[in-house]
């Protein structure tokens, strides 16, 4: 079955820097979106940013444009989501999530088009 493993969680003071991983040990990865989610304590969950088969095309919310970068290294079977100039309001358990289909992103910040998902990993930014 396809596994998706997140890693790089931890505690961050405002203004730090984090930076996530997301493995897939089920399949080769290659052409299928990828996504991270996020969902704050008390708060539902929500996108945070996405990938396609290309580096070239990433999206991002509106909250961590131009703070976050997310890539992929089809080689290495990993998604990363770079967190730079973390703010308290970043706290929230982060979560990898995958497309079944290829060649696609539509959809790319809706969890209902996602097929699987990771367990989480914890980020703390302290103010």
């Amino acid at each position: 079955q396809v596994q998706l493993i997140e890693s790089g969680g931890g505690l961050v003071q405002a203004g730090g820097s984090l930076r996530l991983s997301c493995v897939d040990s089920g399949r080769t990865f290659s052409k299928n979106t990828m996504g991270w989610f996020r969902q704050p304590p008390g708060k539902e969950r929500e996108f945070v940013a996405a990938i396609a088969w290309s580096d070239s095309i990433t999206f991002y919310s509106d909250s961590v444009k131009g703070r976050f970068t997310i890539s992929r290294n089809n080689a290495n079977n990993t998604v990363s989501l770079q967190m730079n100039s973390l703010k308290s309001e970043d706290t929230a358990v982060y979560y990898c999530a995958a497309y079944a289909r290829l060649y696609s992103y539509a959809g790319f910040d809706e969890e209902g088009q996602y097929d699987y998902w990771g367990q989480g990993t914890q980020v703390t930014v302290s103010s």
